[in-house]
């Protein structure tokens, strides 16, 4: 029997990495509706894909994919553009072409490697075990900073101050990897 694809799965999907994917792609491109565009024309591929009965182990790599491919054809398409308008500043241009190869660079396999895990454990060890549950809970557990609250008694304030301090931290600690910080820590 074959394996049919189910909607709900794909809203649990878009509600989960939509934004993540934007953040991402805006943190290359530099423009909220071209990052939006190339979100959602990567959502779309994916249903598509999706519905077509194709087998993808690791979504949020595939997307990742995805959107890193839509936004280094952007930039591209961008900097023919630029260069044919004359408009184009070498400044500019090297910075436009710094995310290109960044962006190409990227591969999605390697972002669940290892040596991001270990930076990121090694950053949670740092934090107080309050915070740090805190911050299990918000973005492994996806509670709600209200659900949080009310599981442990304390007042929404400091849910969010927890969650500042730990998001700083990782921030600070993944700044190699700022665009996959994005990706992985935001929503």
């Amino acid at each position: 029997m074959e394996k049919m694809f189910h909607p709900d799965k794909f809203a649990e999907i878009y509600d989960a990495y939509y934004k993540k994917c934007f953040l991402f792609t805006k943190s290359y491109v530099h423009e909220k509706q071209a990052a939006e565009d190339i979100a959602s024309d990567s959502f779309i591929h994916l249903y598509e894909a999706l519905q077509k009965g194709e087998e993808i182990k690791n979504i949020p790599a595939y997307l990742l994919t995805l959107v890193k491919n839509k936004a280094v054809d952007y930039l591209r398409q961008k900097t023919i553009r630029m260069r044919t308008h004359e408009t184009f500043s070498n400044i500019d241009a090297e910075e436009l072409e710094y995310r290109i190869s960044t962006l190409e660079g990227c591969n999605p396999e390697l972002i669940y490697s290892k040596e991001i895990q270990q930076i990121v454990d090694a950053t949670l060890k740092q934090l107080s075990p309050k915070t740090r549950e805190i911050f299990r809970m918000s973005r492994y557990e996806n509670y709600s900073n209200k659900q949080i609250a009310t599981e442990l008694n304390i007042h929404i304030k400091t849910v969010e101050y927890h969650i500042t301090q730990s998001l700083q931290l990782l921030r600070r600690n993944l700044k190699d990897y700022l665009p996959l910080f994005y990706f992985f820590f935001y929503f």
